[in-house]
This record gives C-alpha cells, sequence and structure tokens, in this order.
C-alpha cells in the first residue's frame, strides 16, 4: 500500500500527484464505451455543479500526464459504477467489503475489511489530504482522489459498500467513491453528512456508512431514485450499524440487481451483527481486529483465486487513530497510523 500526503490547492495537489505517475511510468488506457462515456460527460456536469475542487484535481493530473480532462473524469466516474467491460483496462465491477461502527463503554469503533481482485491490493492506496479550503482527512483507497473509506479530523468516518445495479437504472451522477470524498472534505459530523448526502445525485445503488465522533451512526441505502436512512441498533449497553453489499432494510430490497451473487453479504452481516452481541465486550480493539480476521465467523475466508481481502481498517474515532492491515488480515499485521491524529 502506497502512503502519500498532499496539501494546497486542489489542481496543485493533481499536478503532484500526476508527475508521481510520470516518474512511476504509470499510464492510462482510457478504453470506454458510448454508454461510459455519456455517462461519464453527463456525470462530470454535476460533479462539476457540486464539487468543482475536486475537478480541478483531476485536471491537475490529467494535464501532467497529457491526458484528455473529460475522457480522464468520465472514466474514474465510471469506477463503482459501470465499469463491466473494459477487459484491457479494469475488468468486470467485482466489490465485496463489510463496513462497520459501533459504540461501547464509551468507545466508538469503525471498522472494515475491503474486499476486491488481487490485482488491486498492489496499487492501493492510504492518503493523507490538507486541502487549502475543506476539512484534513485520511483517505483509503483502490484508486486515487476517490476512495472507498475515510476519516476526517473531527472524527467523522464515512465509508461506502457496493451494491449491484442494472445498467439501464443507472443515473448521472456522484458515484459512491466520490461520495466518499465529498464528505469527508465538506462535512464536520454525521448529520451535516447526511443533509450533503440527500442533496447529492448519485448514479447507482450503493450504502453509505456516516459515523462521528459523537456516537452518531447511520447507514444511508442509495438508490439513483431514492435514499433511505437505516439507523444504529441498540444492543445492551451499545449500537452498531453494518452494510455488506445489499441493501438489509425490506423497502428497498426490491431495488438490489444481485440476485444473490454478493459474496454472502447476508453471513457478513449476520456475524457482525452476532459478534457485537456476544463478543465485543472487553478489549474492543483486538476483538475488533479478530472479527475482521474472521475468527468470529466468515468475514474474509474467500475461496476464490481473483477475490480476497486487500486491506482491514478499524478507526477509533475519538483518538483518531487507525489500525489497518495492509493485506489480508489473517496474514498481515494491523499497523498504527497516527499521521492524523498528529
Amino acid at each position: 500500500m502506497h502512503h502519500l500526503r498532499l496539501k494546497g490547492g486542489h489542481y496543485e495537489m493533481g499536478v503532484k500527484r500526476g508527475r508521481i505517475f510520470q516518474r512511476c511510468n504509470i499510464s492510462f488506457p482510457l478504453h470506454l464505451d458510448y454508454f461510459q462515456k455519456e455517462h461519464g460527460k453527463q456525470s462530470e456536469k454535476i460533479l462539476q455543479a457540486f464539487y468543482p475542487e475536486v475537478c480541478e484535481e483531476i485536471k491537475g493530473v490529467s494535464d501532467t500526464i497529457g491526458a484528455d480532462y473529460i475522457s480522464f473524469a468520465s472514466w474514474m466516474l465510471c469506477m463503482g459504477c459501470c465499469m463491466y467491460n473494459l477487459e484491457q483496462n479494469i475488468p468486470v465491477e467485482i466489490r465485496g467489503c463489510t463496513a462497520f461502527a459501533y459504540v461501547r463503554n464509551g468507545n466508538i469503533i469503525y471498522g472494515r475489511n475491503n474486499d476486491l481482485p488481487p490485482y488491486l491490493r498492489q496499487g492501493s492506496k492510504s492518503e493523507l489530504y490538507a486541502p487549502a479550503k475543506g476539512n484534513r482527512f485520511n483517505l483509503t483507497t483502490s484508486s486515487f482522489i476517490n476512495g472507498e473509506e475515510g476519516l476526517n479530523e473531527h472524527g467523522l468516518a464515512v465509508a461506502m459498500t457496493f451494491v449491484m445495479t442494472s445498467l439501464h437504472k443507472i443515473r448521472s451522477g456522484f458515484n459512491s467513491c466520490f461520495v466518499v470524498r465529498y464528505l469527508l472534505e465538506k462535512a464536520d459530523n454525521t448529520e451535516q453528512a447526511i443533509s450533503l448526502l440527500m442533496n447529492l445525485p448519485i448514479a447507482s445503488n450503493c450504502n453509505i456508512l456516516l459515523a462521528d465522533r459523537a456516537g452518531n451512526m447511520v447507514v444511508v441505502e442509495c438508490t439513483p431514485v431514492e435514499k433511505r436512512i437505516r439507523e444504529a441498533v441498540a444492543s445492551g449497553d451499545g449500537k452498531i450499524v453494518c452494510t455488506v453489499n445489499s441493501f438489509t432494510s425490506e423497502e428497498f430490497a426490491t431495488y438490489d440487481d444481485s440476485n444473490g451473487d454478493n459474496y454472502d453479504s447476508a453471513i457478513r452481516y449476520k456475524v457482525v451483527m452476532d459478534c457485537f452481541s456476544n463478543r465485543l465486550k472487553d478489549n474492543l480493539l483486538e476483538d475488533t481486529k479478530r472479527l475482521l480476521k474472521g475468527e468470529f465467523g466468515f468475514m474474509c475466508q474467500y475461496e476464490a483465486p481473483d477475490f480476497e481481502t486487500v486491506w482491514s481498517s478499524i478507526f477509533d474515532l475519538k483518538s483518531l487513530t487507525i489500525y489497518r492491515a495492509e493485506g489480508d488480515p489473517r496474514k498481515k499485521k494491523f499497523i498504527t497510523d497516527n499521521r492524523l491524529h498528529d
């Protein structure tokens, strides 16, 4: 996993990243079909309207590496949304992931397994952003600029999970990874993040988990036409919220187009919820690590050769301390990352 610090203006941060790509001889053959090009072009207009700063950052990259800005932005806006046929660039969308947050004994803990094809492990990144105007935040991503999860300086954690969407239901708008980036940079707490999220046009199905250092936590189930807030579940002396690769509320089940092909989402969800009731009691950090390692039930024990947990994260929202296993948590140790805290 690569560790990068970015600060200053957004265009400046994009230029810095572009120069890194140049030094590493990284190129981007952008193979988009007609649908993807049109989706990206229309979605970029929406991104520009709501979040012009990140468009400047993308432009900083594209200008530096000599890529066409609209094509490059379109490619990024198709990620986690309609990357279904890029055999020469990025294979068919395959995404697992389990994310949860809980409150217990005055502690507020977030955890995640990020499950992807193993070729994405090498290029995964933990990036510390300090934009000239906006929140400082740590972003963890298998891509760049957008991301799957993060924690900002106010103790707000934001994470996405992918939910399959039929092609004809996809609309122009933010993909889930740009939602994560936007909320980390713009919101201070869960209430603000919900308010911002409810106004965003969403391109495809996804879950957005929000948790703050005051213990306010929800999952917002998002589709291109509707959003629904799923509250945390109280259990004993605490509460928990969890999201996987499906809509767990009955109200949104009909929007889920995975037809059950979601890497045992229901099992992973049940393991997390059962562990909160029965296991996560005393040494919360160590027990959360054990949960993510699959010691309490199926979490990361995938048998498919083309799918695995590429990283695991634990955030302590009060101290802003991050613990991360850069690879399968059964094989890699959790290392402390204090960059945001410091």
